[in-house]
């Protein structure tokens, strides 16, 4: 069952969007490695908006997202790829439909 998730918005800097899909697409291999996360998506939600969408079975799997390998390039590169820091909203699940 998901009780947790993750909203992340994304702004990239005029010029880097090319780089920001390629960054996201990245962190596909790397999230199938975590058994804590049972869905993640990047997204593009505008012409620089972009967005993660993640769920989890419990608070701890959230946790040990946020301490990850994803997380963790997504601070390193945060200046060189957006606007302005990334907007992490915490959610708690209240109903879901997964295959």
């Amino acid at each position: 069952m998901v009780k947790s998730a993750l909203l992340v918005i994304l702004d990239a800097k005029p010029g880097k969007e090319a780089e920001v899909e390629a960054f996201l697409r990245s962190g596909q291999p790397i999230v199938q490695n975590e058994p804590g996360t049972v869905a993640w998506f990047a997204v593009r939600m505008g012409s620089s908006t972009f967005g993660i969408s993640d769920a989890f079975p419990d608070e701890a799997g959230r946790q040990a997202h946020l301490s990850g390998l994803v997380a963790a390039a997504l601070r390193e590169r945060t200046p060189e790829l957006f606007a302005s820091p990334p907007r992490i909203e915490a959610l708690d699940v209240l109903a879901a439909k997964l295959p």
